[in-house]
């Protein structure tokens, strides 16, 4: 905070007088945002440690704003201690002013005429702006390219499908989704894709809309953005409004540069689909592996998009096997009751939770930790099958802990493997010990210096498992102590 507060009086000329964490509203993932009251005065204030995030953020915001974009200002950096100071845009975002200007399917004039306000703002940042920015500074990717396309694809396999509990047969979808990939990578995209171009990351400030979180914007193609945000599950705009609002984005194109429609439309529909998936994957991410169920509330929203989609659209491109896990979707009873208790979950008393102790620890040391509950050892993994980021200079001097090795991990296909067998053994464990009352269960993580790839793992099943009624959870990263990390 005092960061926050030094860059505050160093703009206004005036110290802070109050601060109101805003507890993530504005943003996602872990950034913290905080608004700023001096006399007459206020900011936002942003501490968040993935320098090249920030920095992508940074730059893009201060790029737009010589275009004319309607981005908010940004007041003063300091990219070293992760903060910098924006313009306050107030608390109404296009999604709030959506919901209270709505009856069911019927949607006010009003808040139509601010998506199509934000629908013919979309090409100046896609073309316009995108001409001349900066791609050097893209984070995680520059690119929507096959690497990424596979990043959401794989994030929607692991993190719904096989949460969900939906079959598939592992090597037919691949070979669907190469195919999909391929066709995607087929439409022009040499365009700015904003990436998260939806009705939550626009704000209504006095009567104009003005546009967050572009951090993850990259080259790719026009479709992708207009997509996200007709298609933005909680949304549930109308089929009727989408078309209608589609035709209005097309046509503020159209007087940008020449725009064949019908090869636009050829690409539309899977460029709908891959949003869809990309969104489900954080929704089974966040509800069903990390148990925070207001994510999975959007869920019915994306299968109802998905069942109009089924039944109102062919793709060019042929996915037998993507289709029938759609199809099983809809027809999920699993999904159909999202929210509900499951049945014959096992009540657990409050006075005496099963502990689960999390521990991360090298082979190459002491070995595997001791056991002091009396319980004989519990689960121990060894992640040392997984890449390393160890091995990678940028990365020696951090932890398992850290947002950027974090998010490195988190872009491997082998950890997300890795996990999806390790946590479903460990929860059927834990029903079974507090079924039976025991008290202690120990999980063990290990890889070759014990500070990164078993810290990271170690961290990921104790967010998941600090999500269940009744247990306890203690971490401890046994060389991270020693090293005074």
């Amino acid at each position: 905070m005092e960061i926050l507060s030094q860059l505050f009086e160093q703009h206004f000329h005036t110290p802070v007088s109050r601060v109101q964490p805003l507890q993530g509203q504005l943003g996602g993932s872990g950034r913290r945002i905080i608004r700023l009251h001096g006399e007459s005065n206020t900011a936002i204030g942003i501490l968040y440690n993935v320098r090249e995030e920030n920095t992508a953020f940074l730059e893009f915001s201060r790029h737009f704003h010589r275009h004319g974009l309607p981005v908010p200002e940004i007041y003063a950096d300091d990219l070293g201690q992760g903060a910098y100071l924006e313009q306050d845009l107030g608390d109404t975002t296009l999604f709030d002013f959506l919901s209270k200007n709505r009856s069911g399917a019927n949607i006010t004039p009003e808040a139509v005429e601010y998506y199509r306000q934000a629908l013919a703002t979309l090409p100046r940042f896609q073309i316009e702006a995108g001409r001349d920015l900066n791609y050097k500074v893209c984070y995680p990717r520059a690119s929507f390219d096959r690497q990424s396309i596979a990043w959401d694809l794989n994030y929607f396999k692991y993190y719904f499908l096989r949460l969900a509990g939906i079959p598939f047969s592992e090597q037919a979808l691949e070979d669907d989704f190469s195919r999909l990939t391929k066709f995607l990578l087929s439409a022009p995209h040499d365009y700015f894709l904003y990436r998260d171009f939806q009705s939550r990351n626009i704000m209504l400030h006095d009567g104009k809309l003005y546009f967050l979180d572009y951090q993850g914007g990259r080259k790719g193609a026009l479709q992708y953005d207009v997509a996200s945000l007709l298609y933005d599950a909680k949304a549930d705009l109308p089929p009727e409004s989408r078309q209608q609002l589609l035709e209005h984005y097309l046509d503020a194109l159209g007087e940008i540069i020449p725009l064949e429609r019908p090869a636009f439309m050829h690409h539309y529909y899977a460029y709908v689909y891959v949003r869809i998936m990309q969104a489900l994957g954080a929704y089974g991410f966040r509800g069903f592996y990390e148990r925070k169920p207001h994510f999975l509330q959007s869920v019915p929203y994306a299968l109802k998009n998905l069942r109009w989609l089924l039944h109102n659209v062919t793709l060019p491109v042929s996915v037998p096997t993507l289709t029938e896990a759609f199809m099983a979707m809809l027809g999920s009873e699993k999904l159909q009751t999202l929210g509900s208790p499951e049945p014959g979950a096992a009540a657990v008393s409050a006075s005496e939770p099963l502990t689960v102790r999390v521990f991360s620890f090298s082979f190459h040391r002491e070995g595997v930790p001791k056991d002091e509950s009396g319980n004989g050892g519990g689960f121990v993994f060894d992640g040392r099958s997984l890449p390393n980021p160890g091995r990678e200079e940028r990365f020696k001097n951090l932890t398992g802990k850290d947002a950027p090795v974090a998010e490195y991990l988190n872009q491997q296909e082998s950890v997300h493997r890795f996990l999806d067998h390790v946590t479903p053994l460990v929860d059927a464990s834990i029903a079974a010990y507090q079924s039976r009352g025991f008290k202690n269960l120990m999980v063990s993580f290990g890889c070759t210096g014990g500070q990164h790839r078993s810290v990271y793992l170690a961290e990921q099943l104790a967010n998941h498992l600090r999500a269940n009624n009744g247990v306890k959870v203690a971490v401890k990263h046994r060389e991270l102590e020693k090293m005074g990390r």
